[in-house]
């Protein structure tokens, strides 16, 4: 992978809702959770600025980073991160050690590629919908992608593309197709254009059916 991510953190003993919204509010810093392997689970605090800097880049979420807690670094990956509902800040972290050897599960990002030579959308006139923009891996965290790319060249109007469609690198695995076939869910499809389905149930409607209006004209012209 391309980029390298480094956090620098502290550990820290004072623990809870309330000394968590003192990190925060006092210090600028974000409460975390390192747990895994053979070790104990620590708790510690990250500066709030670094962390939302790494988590502008998509690449984080499905990185190695490289932790350093009081001198010590350690490899980890994040697991889950909390947000504040309505602000621009983190609340929380958890991050998983990672054990040579030992697979990790994460979410990796899909990346769309051939859209715009996609047949469906080209020859068809098609429009591209994504039904999912990461998916869960397993793998070895020496094969652990920054992405997984989707290839929409050859998808016809009306197809869809199933997790089973996308070619894997080696080593990884799909969570959900483990699961069985029941799980080979659509991550994207090509459909016709909202306006061409307007005009197509226009002309489905036949002008040749009388309406109601039109059979009380005709009654009153009868009995003239």
């Amino acid at each position: 992978m391309s980029d390298d991510f480094v956090l620098h953190a502290q550990s820290r003993k004072d623990v809870g809702k309330g000394a968590s919204r003192r990190l925060r509010r006092e210090q600028d810093l974000m409460p975390a959770i390192v747990y895994g392997g053979k070790e104990e689970p620590a708790n510690i605090s990250i500066p709030h600025k670094d962390m939302l800097k790494a988590t502008s880049n998509e690449a984080f979420y499905s990185h190695i980073i490289s932790l350093e807690i009081d001198g010590k670094t350690e490899d980890v990956i994040i697991k889950d991160l909390q947000r504040h509902p309505a602000k621009k800040r983190l609340l929380h972290a958890d991050f998983l050690r990672i054990v040579k050897g030992q697979k990790i599960t994460v979410n990796v990002p899909l990346h769309f590629i051939n859209e715009e030579q996609c047949h469906g959308v080209k020859m068809e006139g098609g429009m591209i919908l994504h039904a999912a923009t990461d998916i869960e891996i397993s793998c070895l965290p020496k094969d652990l992608p920054e992405y997984i790319e989707v290839d929409m060249l050859d998808v016809k109007l009306g197809e869809q593309v199933h997790l089973s469609d996308i070619k894997l690198p080696e080593g990884i695995e799909s969570v959900a197709l483990s699961h069985g076939a029941d799980h080979d869910l659509p991550v994207a499809s090509i459909s016709e254009p909202r306006a061409a389905k307007e005009e197509t149930s226009d002309e489905d409607v036949s002008p040749d059916v009388p309406t109601a209006s039109d059979e009380a004209a005709a009654d009153d012209n009868s009995e003239d």
